[in-house]
């Protein structure tokens, strides 16, 4: 648990879902222009019920008491092929970050940094390789991802794969990553 300004991070628990569920559905709805949250909402309990979840890796962000952010690391094997088909969660020592929410009354104001610094630190007390991300390159950047196909590792669709650099991933460690090539294939779920 970590405390920064007046926000807590600390795993989430079984009572915090239902207060989860409503901190996603409105942060995708007022902060994106893709999703109303409840796809998003079925991938989070898709992976909490699949063997990919982590529970050590899965988070909230607290402030005064209410949950104001929301985010989580999974196992995530890459496929050798654009196709997909892999092994399953013992056969990867990289993890997928996702989903990242952030209250729409809390955006901008330094938590979902905080959230992901965090949890880029456990990832790499837990001994994990790398971690890939999909999303906004401008934000994730910041906290130190990379285009992933400067590791080998390449996208096949999603958000929006018209633009390469929203696939990205992170070394845990000086060439972590090296030789771990292949492709981001969300085969494992159907809310993906």
């Amino acid at each position: 648990m970590i405390a920064d300004k007046q926000f807590i991070i600390r795993p989430e628990t079984h009572g915090d879902y239902k207060n989860i569920v409503s901190l996603v559905l409105r942060s995708f709805r007022e902060g994106t222009d893709y999703s109303d949250g409840t796809d998003i909402v079925a991938l989070i309990e898709e992976i909490r019920d699949s063997e990919y979840y982590i529970p050590e890796l899965a988070f909230v962000a607290e402030l005064d008491g209410e949950i104001v952010g929301h985010f989580l690391f999974s196992h995530f094997p890459l496929s050798k092929t654009p196709q997909g088909g892999h092994g399953g969660a013992n056969d990867t020592d990289i993890v997928m970050l996702a989903p990242v929410s952030v209250h729409a009354d809390h955006l901008r104001q330094g938590i979902g940094s905080a959230m992901i610094r965090l949890g880029i630190g456990k990832v790499k007390e837990m001994g994990f390789a790398g971690i890939i991300v999909e999303g906004n390159y401008r934000f994730y950047n910041t906290v130190g991802f990379k285009t992933s196909s400067e590791y080998g590792i390449y996208p096949v669709d999603g958000y929006p794969m018209i633009e390469p650099r929203c696939q990205m991933c992170m070394e845990t460690h000086g060439g972590s990553l090296r030789g771990k090539g292949g492709y981001v294939v969300y085969d494992m779920y159907y809310n993906a």
